[in-house]
């Protein structure tokens, strides 16, 4: 949840700037959030590829290329598999 917070305060800084500097941002807010998710499904297209190529179907291909964790980050809530586990 940190993270989501920085870059929400990251955003609102830059914002301020540019209020101050009497600019605009560079593209729309739509724009730029459908430009950062063309970005994000670019940088899977190859390694899904190698796995469709590879003989694994589409949805297998998409879990070993890491695309739900790379596509939307560990999400606020969810515990990976080492800090699930009680400690010994």
């Amino acid at each position: 949840m940190r993270l989501y917070l920085a870059a929400l305060g990251a955003g609102l800084v830059v914002g301020v700037v540019y209020s101050l500097l009497q600019v605009r941002s560079p593209a729309p807010p739509v724009v730029a959030l459908v430009g950062l998710l063309g970005i994000l499904i670019g940088e899977q297209v190859l390694p899904v590829a190698r796995h469709l190529i590879a003989g694994e179907g589409l949805w297998s291909a998409m879990g070993l290329a890491g695309c739900r964790e790379h596509l939307l980050g560990r999400l606020p809530g969810r515990a990976t598999r080492d800090e699930a586990a009680p400690p010994s």
